[in-house]
């Protein structure tokens, strides 16, 4: 199997399956094994499908496939060698003794499979886990949803959002920072440092009012700047060279000038408090900003502007959560597993292409190229891997304010690692292992609610999707993504 007599076979599964209904199907061997894969005639014997171990379970390995309705063959591949599952029905096929099911057009009623616990070998397994591996049967369809459904749940969604303005986001007490345009680029760099946080609104005192905002963004491009040898920005320059200059000097490289050679003064987006929640994350999602400021203008000439918070899709996200979770059954979209729905970016599977390719990098690599990757790729974080691109942990924009600690930002990010920059932000006693805590992850079965429910959590703006068990990254899906997806 998948040797030369595999070749016709292959050639016939680019028959293309348009207009076919495909059924998730969830597969599970119970036997363990270091490295399981199954494929079958429901991808016409061409693909390996990596089986994924079951988290507490390390003899239990499943993969989900998306199958046609009919009879269908199948095999386990583990460790290398062809098997089958002796308590499923088999038969002598073609290619040997293999496992046979009927994926029906509807769910139906059938006997569940329950896993013995010799098989998981006398394993402590709690009543959670055996029903997770039980409730799933071989010929039974995972629930699927129709577009009335989805158009049903975004109208839904898009109304609630409607209905509740940006004043609703404030919390009961918090602080919000704030820079002045005049201030050095060095010190707006160890403020965001020391605030822990990522961005501020710029205030600009001859003006009266908010003009913009410096984010981790611009200190990347500013270290990309000073790396460069062509730059006219130095590093004793950082001292005295004010947040307003390097905004004018920002327009000149992204040759933002009008005929007359002049800057282009960009306006701020923002959000005043009585804006309703759908026009808010409208905002955020066009103009691809991570939050807009909310200002409170008391008076019609915009005079005397109030800052009073700073609007994120984590918090709008918030807001939905705390509304439909107790009301979920009656969104079918939610409680679907996430790989059944346009959500996110995967890793490309084997045989597939991808418009736009998915970023990851080793812990050894350089800070610089972790750098161009965030740029040029415009991502705002890179998942870290090991040689089985198991994660390990994550490089965020926010990140690079860490540099800020002992003038990091003067080495020569060339020769820095991402490992060494990420140890800037962390205990110098804390263990490497120990910083995969910090790295919120999902599986890809994971229902859309609990996806939702993890990115709501504060200062959390993507999951890195991993498979369970080996961490082996598979994908990432972030606030946006799922904004996108809820209002179409």
């Amino acid at each position: 199997m998948f040797a030369s007599d595999m070749n016709s076979v292959r050639e016939a599964s680019r028959v293309t399956t348009a207009g076919m209904m495909l059924f998730p199907i969830q597969f599970t061997w119970p036997y363990g094994g270091r490295s399981v894969f199954i494929s079958g005639s429901f991808n016409r014997w061409a693909e390996l499908v990596p089986m994924s171990q079951v988290e507490g379970a390390p003899n239990v390995f499943q993969a989900v496939c998306a199958v046609s309705h009919g009879c269908h063959e199948y095999k386990f591949l583990v460790d290398g060698e062809w098997r089958h599952d002796e308590r499923q029905p088999h038969k002598n096929g073609e290619y040997g003794i293999v496992n046979t099911f009927e994926a029906l057009p509807v769910p139906v009623e059938v006997a569940q499979v329950q896993p013995r616990l010799d098989v998981l070998n006398s394993m402590e397994v709690d009543t959670g886990l055996t029903h997770r591996i039980s409730a799933v049967t071989l010929n039974q369809a995972m629930p699927r949803i129709s577009e009335e459904d989805v158009q049903a749940c975004r109208h839904r969604i898009s109304v609630f959002l409607a209905a509740h303005t940006a004043y609703e986001l404030l919390p009961e007490s918090g602080k919000v920072v704030a820079l002045d345009v005049n201030l050095p680029v060095k010190q707006a760099f160890h403020i965001l440092s020391e605030q822990g946080i990522a961005l501020a609104p710029l205030w600009d005192n001859c003006k009266g009012k908010f003009v913009g905002v410096l984010s981790a963004s611009d200190f990347i491009l500013i270290l990309r700047e000073l790396g460069n040898h062509g730059s006219n920005l130095t590093e004793e320059e950082l001292e005295t060279h004010t947040i307003s200059a390097w905004k004018e000097g920002k327009a000149y490289m992204n040759r933002q000038v009008d005929g007359h050679g002049r800057p282009i003064p960009k306006h701020l987006i923002y959000a005043g408090s009585c804006d309703n929640l759908k026009d808010v994350t409208l905002k955020i999602l066009q103009s691809g900003v991570a939050i807009v400021p909310v200002i409170h203008s008391p008076s019609e000439d915009c005079s005397f502007p109030q800052l009073l918070h700073l609007a994120s899709l984590s918090g709008i996200l918030k807001c939905l959560c705390r509304y439909f979770k107790h009301c979920s059954d009656s969104l079918p979209v939610l409680q679907l597993p996430i790989y059944a729905m346009p959500l996110g970016t995967w890793v490309p599977r084997i045989g597939e292409s991808s418009s736009r390719p998915f970023a990851m990098l080793r812990p050894t690599a350089s800070l610089s190229s972790a750098l161009n990757m965030l740029v040029q790729a415009r991502v705002s974080s890179i998942p870290i891997v090991d040689d089985n691109d198991s994660l390990l942990d994550i490089y965020s924009r926010s990140d690079i304010t860490a540099l800020a600690k002992g003038r990091a930002y003067t080495h020569n990010l060339n020769e820095m690692t991402v490992y060494q920059a990420l140890q800037l932000g962390q205990d110098s006693n804390t263990p490497y292992e120990m910083r995969s805590q910090r790295c919120q992850m999902c599986l890809r079965t994971d229902t859309l609610l609990k996806v939702m429910e993890q990115l709501a959590n504060p200062g959390v703006r993507r999951l890195v999707i991993v498979e369970a068990g080996s961490n082996r990254v598979e994908g990432v899906v972030s606030l946006t993504d799922v904004f996108r997806f809820l209002l179409g």
